[in-house]
């Protein structure tokens, strides 16, 4: 996998700038999309890549989930301080939103302790785990469709704001998040998040960039597997070295051209 093309923002119009680049006859050939529940990407793929299939990655709705949980939890650690209580939902962000297999054993007793009360914060975590594994351990769209149905009404009854709240955004886009299973659970963003993780890497290391346009040569020769023009420059000393000549170091370069 490697970069192929790169926009400024999120936009409808940047988003439409990436399929008038690639081409009609390629979109008309595009299979699946996958993507994260922001409006421009849902609105903008219907049309040019209209045999796509639109999958909403698994990542990005767990994450709101996961986001329901830890708002949750602040809010009621300061309803919980206000009244002089800073023991109950102490250090309990990781042992809450981190899976069961991953915690430490310190982390486990906290969790298993924080079980035991009847708060908020552990109703929304329960509601949560309900829904996580059960509804990917589905195989067939009908079954989970059931299943997203029966979850979001139970957590549109309980009292929890938040929680309810992301319920809606998953109702609402039900039929892009079943479309996983139609392509056999075998899409997912996982490959891109790493790219964006490159990406800010590259930009560390340079220190940033003064424009966008600069951003977009490093970036596609990082991630792109662009060729690397060779070195133009000369030593300060105005000469070749006899060590730059024994490195092979050429100090009249070929010109470099783009591909």
């Amino acid at each position: 996998m490697r970069l192929s093309w790169v926009g400024q923002g999120r936009t409808k119009a940047i988003i439409k700038q990436f399929f008038w680049w690639l081409g009609s006859e390629r979109c008309a050939r595009i299979l699946y999309v996958c993507s994260d529940m922001g409006r421009p990407y849902l609105d903008v793929v219907r049309t040019p890549a209209p045999n796509a299939l639109n999958v909403v990655d698994r990542f990005h709705f767990v994450n709101k989930l996961e986001d329901a949980v830890d708002q949750t939890r602040r809010g009621e650690a300061a309803e919980l301080r206000r009244k002089a209580d800073r023991v109950t939902l102490h250090k309990t962000r990781w042992p809450l939103l981190e899976k069961v297999n991953n915690l430490y054993y310190n982390q486990m007793v906290r969790l298993q302790e924080l079980l035991k009360l009847n708060l908020r914060t552990v109703r929304a975590y329960l509601l949560v785990e309900d829904f996580d594994q059960p509804f990917y351990d589905d195989k067939s769209p009908g079954w989970a469709d059931k299943f997203l149905g029966a979850w979001c009404t139970k957590v549109l009854r309980s009292r929890i704001v938040l929680t309810k709240k992301v319920a809606k955004m998953l109702r609402s886009h039900a039929p892009l998040i079943l479309n996983d299973f139609r392509a056999k659970k075998q899409l997912n963003s996982g490959m891109v998040e790493g790219l964006n993780n490159k990406l800010k890497r590259v930009t560390r290391k340079s220190y940033g960039f003064r424009s966008a346009e600069t951003l977009k040569i490093a970036l596609c020769h990082a991630l792109g597997d662009l060729p690397t023009p060779p070195l133009a420059h000369r030593f300060a000393c105005g000469g070749t070295t006899k060590a730059a000549s024994e490195d092979g170091w050429n100090p009249s370069p070929t010109p470099w051209t783009a591909p």
